[in-house]
C-alpha cells in the first residue's frame, strides 16, 4: 500500500459510511490519480457505491475530446461516469464563472448525505492561499480550501490536501496513467497560472519548503476562522431575539445586541450570518453598513449587497430578498368566499379561517387614507394603526387587506373590524419567503 493510499484513507474514514462518493472527474492528473487510488481501494474493501461526474464546459476546442477520454478511464477501472454539458456565460472572469456552473452541476446531483471528492493538492493550497493574500482577503479567505463543506445536499471533501502535485505525478507514472493537459493552464493571462509558472517556481529557489509551508500557514488560519465562526454564533444566538411578527419568514436580528458589540466582531457576526444569503463586500466597503447602523432612530436606512438588501425596521435588522425586492402590481381580487389558499401574484398566499358575511368582498393591497372600525376602539386611521403595532415599513405595501365594497374590514394578520371578529373569520397571510440562499 502507497503512502497516498494510506492517507487517503485516513482522510475519508470520517465519510465512509456516505450512501455514495462521487469524483469530480476533469481527466486531469489530479482527479485521475484520485480516481485510480478509490477504484484500487474499492477492489480490497467495500466501500460506498462509487462514480464520477465529468463537467464539460465546451470553452475550448480541445475539450470536446475530454468526455470520451474520460469515458474510456472509466470503463477500464469500471467506475459509472456522467458527463454533464453546461453553458458559461460571458462575463468579466471566465475562470469564476466556469467554476459557479460546475459546482452548481455537482451540487444538482449530489442525493442526501452523498459526497462529492475534489482532487485538490497541497500545491492548490499554497497558490490558493497566495492568490488570495495578493487580494487582500481576509481570515475566510486565506484560510484557502477547507478540506470539507456542504454542497446541495451533501458534502464536498478534498482528501488529497496534504499531497503535492510531485507525489500525485510520480503515481501517475508508476501506474502508468494516461490524463488530458487543459491548454488553458499554461496561459499566464489568467493569474493563477502566473502565480503556478513563474512566481511559485522563483520562491521555491529560496525557499524550498515554500508550497508546503503556504499551506501550513492555510491550515493555521482555518483554524482561526473556526474560532471567528465559533464566536459569531455565540453572538448570533444572543442577537436572534424576539421577533414581534413570527409570521414574517425574513432572517433578522435585534440591532441592540449587534451594535453592543466591537466593530470587529459586528463585522463577524454579519459576515457569518449574511455568508449564506449573500457574497460579502470586501474590507473597504462596509460604509453602508456604518450608515446603517448609524442612522437617525426614524430613518429607514437601507444597505444595498450583491444579492439583496440590510433594512433596520423596529429595531430590527432585515434581510430582504428575492420577491422582496419586486414591485407588486397592483391588487383587487374578488373573493366573496375562498376555503382554499388564494395564491397572490408575488407575494406569497392568503387564506380565510372562517365564513364572511353577504358582502361585496374584494382583497387590495394598501394605497393610503384607509381607516378601520376596531373592536372597543372606534374608528383608527390604518397609517396611525401601523405605527402603533410598529410594522416594518418594507411590509406595510404588501399587507393584503380586505375590503367590503369600499369600506376596509381587515388587515392579514394584524387587525380586522368588529363585525368581521363577531363572525369569527380571520385573514391569515403567508408572505414570501424571499431568496433561499445562495448555491455556488
Amino acid at each position: 500500500m502507497t503512502d497516498l493510499s494510506i492517507r487517503l484513507r485516513q482522510a475519508m474514514q470520517p465519510w465512509h459510511t456516505a450512501p455514495a462518493w462521487r469524483i469530480a472527474f476533469s481527466g486531469g492528473l489530479d482527479s485521475s490519480v484520485l480516481l485510480h487510488l478509490l477504484a484500487d481501494w474499492a477492489r480490497h474493501e467495500d466501500l460506498p457505491p462509487l462514480s464520477a461526474i465529468h463537467v464539460h464546459h465546451g470553452l475550448q476546442p480541445a475539450a470536446d475530446a475530454w468526455p470520451e477520454h474520460c469515458a474510456q478511464f472509466c470503463a477500464r477501472l469500471d467506475i459509472p461516469l456522467e458527463v454533464v454539458r453546461v453553458q458559461v456565460a460571458p462575463g468579466a472572469s471566465l475562470e469564476q464563472a466556469a467554476r459557479r456552473v460546475r459546482y452548481a452541476a455537482f451540487a444538482e446531483r449530489l442525493g442526501s448525505g452523498e459526497v462529492l471528492l475534489g482532487a485538490q493538492h497541497r500545491d492548490d493550497q499554497a497558490e490558493t492561499l497566495l492568490f488570495r493574500l495578493l487580494r487582500g482577503a481576509g481570515v475566510r479567505g486565506l484560510a484557502a480550501m477547507p478540506v470539507s463543506r456542504p454542497l446541495g445536499q451533501g458534502s464536498l471533501v478534498r482528501p488529497l490536501l496534504e499531497c503535492s502535485r510531485a507525489e500525485l505525478q510520480a503515481y501517475a507514472q508508476r501506474r502508468g496513467l494516461a490524463w488530458v493537459e487543459d491548454p488553458s493552464n499554461a496561459d499566464e493571462r489568467f493569474s493563477r497560472n502566473f502565480l503556478r509558472r513563474q512566481v511559485m517556481p522563483l520562491l521555491a529557489e529560496r525557499w524550498p519548503q515554500v508550497t508546503a509551508s503556504l499551506a501550513r500557514s492555510a491550515g493555521h488560519l482555518g483554524e482561526a476562522q473556526q474560532l471567528l465562526e465559533e464566536l459569531a454564533e455565540m453572538d448570533l444566538l444572543a442577537a436572534r431575539g424576539v421577533c414581534a411578527f413570527p409570521w414574517l419568514p425574513l432572517p433578522s436580528l435585534d440591532l441592540s445586541a449587534v451594535t453592543a458589540l466591537s466593530d470587529a466582531r459586528q463585522r463577524n457576526l454579519l459576515r457569518h450570518w449574511l455568508a449564506p444569503l449573500s457574497r460579502m463586500p470586501d474590507s473597504d466597503h462596509w460604509g453602508g453598513w456604518c450608515d446603517l447602523r448609524d442612522a437617525a432612530t426614524d430613518a429607514a436606512p437601507i444597505w444595498k449587497l450583491a444579492d439583496g438588501e440590510l433594512h433596520r425596521a423596529d429595531g430590527r435588522l432585515w434581510w430582504l430578498s428575492g420577491e422582496w425586492l419586486r414591485p407588486l402590481d397592483s391588487l383587487d381580487l374578488p373573493c366573496d368566499s375562498f376555503s382554499e389558499s388564494v395564491e397572490l401574484p408575488g407575494n406569497g398566499h392568503v387564506h380565510l379561517q372562517g365564513e364572511l358575511p353577504q358582502g361585496h368582498w374584494h382583497l387590495r393591497y394598501r394605497q393610503g387614507g384607509e381607516s378601520l372600525q376596531l373592536p372597543g376602539r372606534g374608528r383608527r386611521d390604518l397609517k396611525r394603526l401601523l405605527n402603533e403595532l410598529r410594522v416594518p415599513a418594507f411590509v406595510r405595501p404588501r399587507l393584503p387587506l380586505l375590503f367590503d365594497g369600499d369600506e376596509l374590514m381587515a388587515v392579514a394578520n394584524l387587525s380586522q373590524s368588529s363585525e368581521i371578529q363577531a363572525g369569527g373569520a380571520t385573514l391569515h397571510w403567508s408572505p414570501p419567503i424571499g431568496a433561499q440562499g445562495l448555491s455556488w
